[in-house]
């Protein structure tokens, strides 16, 4: 009987590790995916070229670029199930290398030293709030509830100083983004962690919904890292 629990410990977490292990797999290639996008498009003639139109002013492509991962992602988080692998994955590097387009525009407003130590800020608080996720007894899902309707208010938040450009408000949405983006991260770490130990979960589901984990994380990361580069400021 010992035995047999020992087989089964010991088999949940080979499961377990090989799922986390393609989390951050796809984590880290679509940060690469983004970051060599993002750096070779962040010049000035690069802009210039495909996102202003002839008058110098934005064009619709540049919206289309910046909304597009957006309707991306939301296909992969509720349609995974339904998607083959190959056509999720392809939609996972689409949305990489959009992201990767869009924030492009950060090389042309803030300096390397601010890019460079922001992430590695971000990275550091994204590692921590991971940590305490995946090893918290907790149950953060009524965190994570509530946090989720303050990414929504921030988020349409966003859009509407899109326009208004109100400096007061970009900070206060930055502080909450924080706050917010980190909490996710443990959040949403913990659910990854009951999904990498679900033994009846088939082989092709489990690499969907790593994808879809690494998406997710991909999204928390980039996100923390775009509210502290607003706060740290720098600008080039």
């Amino acid at each position: 009987m010992n035995e047999n629990l020992n087989q089964q410990s010991s088999y949940t977490k080979e499961i377990s590790r090989e799922f986390f292990k393609n989390v951050y797999a796809y984590m880290f290639g679509a940060l690469i995916i983004s970051g060599v996008l993002a750096s070779y498009c962040g010049t000035p003639e690069f802009f210039a070229a495909n996102f202003l139109n002839s008058t110098g002013g934005i064009s619709p492509l540049f919206y289309v670029v910046m909304f597009s991962p957006l309707v991306l992602g939301l296909i992969i988080q509720s349609a995974y199930m339904r998607l083959s692998y190959g056509a999720l994955l392809g939609l996972f590097v689409a949305y990489s290398a959009l992201m990767g387009v869009s924030l492009s525009v950060i090389f042309l407003v803030y300096d390397l030293p601010t890019l460079a130590s922001t992430f590695f800020v971000s990275a550091g608080a994204f590692a921590g709030m991971a940590i305490l996720g995946y090893t918290t007894k907790t149950d953060l899902s009524k965190m994570g509830s509530m946090l989720y309707m303050v990414f929504i208010g921030i988020f349409i938040a966003g859009i509407v100083n899109m326009f208004l450009h109100n400096s007061m408000m970009d900070f206060i949405i930055s502080v909450l983004g924080v706050f917010v983006f980190t909490g996710l991260t443990a959040y949403h770490m913990q659910q990854l962690k009951h999904i990498s130990q679900e033994t009846s979960i088939s082989s092709l589901d489990r690499q969907k919904l790593s994808l879809v984990g690494g998406l997710t994380l991909y999204i928390l990361f980039v996100n923390l890292f775009l509210s502290l580069l607003r706060l740290v400021g720098g600008r080039d």
